[in-house]
C-alpha cells in the first residue's frame, strides 16, 4: 500500500499562487508515476498533472500548461504542484494520486490522497 497525504490548499485572489505537497509513504517503490486530480463541485474528477518519479518526464491538462508546473524531491518522497496565474475556475478538490507509471495515473490511478481544497475568488 501507498499512503498519500496533500497539504497547501486554501483561499486566494485571482491571479495569486499556491503550491500543493503530497508526501508519500509506504510501498513508494512500487509506483513510478504520480500526479494531481481535481474535482470541482458537480463536475467529474479530472487528470491535472503527472510525472514520472524516476525520470521527471511531466504531463499536464490543456487547461493548465503554462501555470501549473509539476515536480517531485526524491530524497522527501514528497509531489508538488506548484500553480500560478489562478483562475476561478481553478476552484477544486486537488487530489495527489500514484500508480505503477505516469500512464496508470493518468488514466487509472491505483493510489489517491484524501484531497485538498483549492478556492480562487474572484
Amino acid at each position: 500500500q501507498v499512503q498519500l497525504v496533500e497539504s497547501g490548499g486554501g483561499l486566494v485572489q485571482a491571479g495569486g499562487s499556491l503550491r500543493l505537497s503530497c508526501a508519500a509513504s509506504g510501498r513508494t517503490f512500487s509506483t513510478d508515476g504520480m500526479g494531481w486530480y481535481r474535482q470541482a463541485p458537480g463536475k467529474e474528477r479530472e487528470f491535472v498533472a503527472a510525472i514520472s518519479w524516476s525520470g521527471g518526464t511531466s504531463y499536464y491538462a490543456d487547461s493548465v500548461k503554462g501555470r501549473f508546473t509539476i515536480s517531485r524531491d526524491k530524497a522527501k518522497n514528497t509531489l508538488y504542484l506548484q500553480m500560478n496565474s489562478l483562475k476561478p475556475e481553478d476552484t477544486a478538490v486537488y487530489y495527489c494520486a500514484a500508480g505503477l507509471r505516469t500512464g496508470t495515473v493518468r488514466t487509472n490511478p491505483d493510489y489517491w490522497g484524501q484531497g485538498t481544497q483549492v478556492t480562487v475568488s474572484s
